[in-house]
């Protein structure tokens, strides 16, 4: 069946290849982005590729903009948005840390309020969330993101049974990618260098760090989206879709391997 489909962060990486995947699957897409450049950017890519997308700035850190779902027919949203922090929790700005859970906690929680209001009256829909499998390990110098998807996995399998209780045929259902070289993950590990300075503990550890973190993206970084896009287009079109997603899968049997000893 042909679902309305809803994405945000659909400007790059792995929500505009989502996007495009999904319509070229007959789905009607909206694909919606944080600013109007990301937005020009998009549709040019749609005639280029000659795909159908209505597109749309959605910031969803700002109720104005959420506000514009509301009347919208949506079947599934898929809560993509979401922005990358790193730094030692010993010295990282608290500033920096409430920036990344308002965009990708309480203001992907308040937008899916919004949606879920047309669900429950509907009777019908499904949630994804984009979480991390960095939300199921703790990841040293990158726990201002890893804390961030911890709460919103743990989120969405609370509001999962939640749904179930109501019985109302709404399915929530969390994407747990790996590392994927989009370039998202170079930016967040590069974030700290922009304000660790010679006064931060880790100063002297800097190259030390730059240098482990960048041989760890050659060795886990999967090429392409195309293992996440899979999971993501297999949860939206599944009638009951399962509580976890994970791609590429072999990070996610690592991930597995760590839990099991105590990492």
């Amino acid at each position: 069946m042909k679902k309305n489909i809803l994405i945000t962060g659909a400007g790059s990486g792995i929500g505009r290849d989502a996007a495009f995947a999904l319509s070229e699957r007959g789905h009607r897409v909206w694909a919606t982005v944080q600013s109007q450049e990301q937005a020009q950017n998009l549709q040019k890519e749609c005639v280029a590729r000659d795909v159908k997308l209505d597109i749309f700035k959605l910031d969803i850190t700002l109720e104005s903009d959420r506000k514009q779902v509301l009347d919208l027919p949506i079947d599934v949203l898929i809560n993509n948005a979401g922005v990358g922090e790193s730094g030692s929790l010993a010295e990282v700005a608290m500033a920096r840390v409430r920036r990344v859970f308002e965009v990708n906690l309480f203001a992907t929680l308040e937008l899916t309020q919004a949606v879920l209001h047309g669900m429950v009256w509907r009777e019908r829909g499904t949630v994804l969330f984009v979480s991390s499998i960095a939300g199921r390990i703790p990841v040293p110098f990158l726990m201002p993101y890893s804390m961030s998807k911890f709460a919103l996995s743990a989120a969405g399998a609370g509001l999962r049974a939640e749904m179930d209780r109501l019985d109302k045929n709404i399915h929530i259902a969390l994407i747990e990618p790996g590392a994927v070289h989009t370039g998202f993950n170079q930016a967040m590990t590069d974030s700290k260098y922009t304000w660790m300075d010679a006064n931060s503990y880790f100063w002297s550890l800097r190259e030390r760090l730059k240098r482990e973190e960048k041989r760890s993206f050659a060795f886990l970084e999967a090429r392409d989206t195309r293992s996440v896009v899979a999971q993501m287009v297999k949860a939206a079109e599944a009638r009951r879709p399962r509580l976890r997603y994970v791609a590429p899968r072999f990070q996610g049997w690592m991930v597995r391997l760590a839990r099991m000893l105590g990492v």
